[in-house]
């Protein structure tokens, strides 16, 4: 089972009207100093896993939740993009990716402007919970 930001990161990747590559303009993790109109994901904390009285721990499912950070020059671009993004990710369900399954992705909280970076870049973010399980 891969780390959730991954995984996202190649569900945006391979969505062609995104226009999104991964490590040339979409990230994970960390947001380079360029170029400077990015998309970065980053894992945060989601809801425990689920606990089924005398389940095995792999046999349940877990709630991990992410935050997608795009950054850009033009505020509005930027709206657009994380808009889009959100468009496409929120109620994407029953997708096989990185040896999970998802069985949901949705919107937790709408896109909004999180600050201006040091290089006077708008930066947008908008966070996901998801509900997933191993395959």
């Amino acid at each position: 089972m891969n780390i959730p930001a991954k995984d996202v990161a190649d569900l945006l990747a391979a969505q062609a009207s995104l226009s999104l590559t991964f490590a040339t303009n979409v990230f994970i993790w960390r947001e380079p100093a360029s170029p400077d109109n990015c998309v970065t994901i980053f894992d945060t904390p989601g809801m425990p896993p689920q606990l089924t009285l005398g389940a095995k721990a792999d046999d349940g499912y877990y709630y991990p939740s992410i935050q997608i950070r795009v950054r850009n020059n033009s505020y509005e671009d930027g709206w657009d993009l994380v808009n889009a993004i959100k468009e496409y990710l929120h109620g994407l369900k029953n997708i096989e990716q990185g040896g999970s399954i998802y069985d949901v992705i949705r919107c937790t909280q709408e896109p909004f402007l999180l600050d201006w970076d040091e290089n006077d870049r708008s930066r947008l973010v908008s966070t996901f919970n998801i509900n997933r399980k191993e395959v």
